[in-house]
């Protein structure tokens, strides 16, 4: 553990040590398969400025709700907020430091018993009370990409947080990234995960990516 440095600040560090898209992001079109089982499905994403997504050439709903909700999950991580838009409300206190040195930072306002770990400046573990939910979430493994990391093998488990009782199985994700124009973008995500007690992979690729045209600001001539 660094003493000279506050739990806060440890954890402010790994926070601003995420990669997320510049302000100037243009939004994007990529190609997108979608594989569940025996269902493959081709077609379009549309991911705008505002982050909004679109899915066109595919029919079945199912998957076009898969998508677009896989592409929405994406853009929220990477909207970039300073520090104190999102923790300022907060406080922070060190936790234990478990066999792998990663360090526990607590919430102790939390009555939930949220926290998080951290291990090479970077979170690896998340335990959060969210929406009547307990979420759970391990990574494993990150890309380095220059600009701040990006969470590459990890998993995730939804509990109930009155009575600890597993709402879903461990899901499995696998991320991968591709950069273009200067944005790290989504290329592949594999969910591996039980579905009436079978195991299913899910896998989402997206190809031939463009950048939409940056919109230029009108500028008054001077008079």
């Amino acid at each position: 553990m660094t003493e000279s440095k506050s739990a806060q600040e440890l954890f402010q560090a790994a926070y601003e040590n995420r990669y997320t898209w510049e302000p100037t992001f243009p939004g994007y079109t990529a190609a997108v398969k979608f594989h569940k089982g025996d269902d493959i499905f081709t077609g379009t994403i549309l991911v705008k400025p505002n982050l909004s997504a679109e899915v066109t050439g595919i029919e079945n709903e199912e998957a076009r709700k898969s998508i677009i909700g896989q592409l929405r999950e994406v853009a929220i991580h990477r909207v970039r907020r300073t520090f104190a838009e999102t923790h300022s409300m907060n406080t922070f206190a060190y936790g234990e430091t478990d066999a792998t040195g990663a360090i526990e930072i607590l919430m102790p306002e939390k009555p939930m018993g949220d926290r998080y770990k951290l291990r090479n400046n970077e979170v690896c573990h998340v335990h959060r009370h969210l929406h009547g939910v307990m979420v759970t979430i391990d990574t494993f493994s990150s890309h380095d990409t220059g600009a701040g990391y990006l969470s590459h093998r990890y998993d995730s488990i939804y509990a109930d947080p009155e009575t600890g009782e597993i709402k879903s199985g461990k899901i499995v994700f696998e991320d991968n990234y591709q950069e273009v124009g200067g944005f790290q973008l989504l290329s592949q995500r594999i969910i591996e995960g039980v579905d009436d007690g079978q195991p299913t992979t899910t896998e989402f690729s997206f190809t031939n990516f463009e950048l939409l045209p940056a919109k230029v600001e009108a500028v008054a001539a001077a008079v």
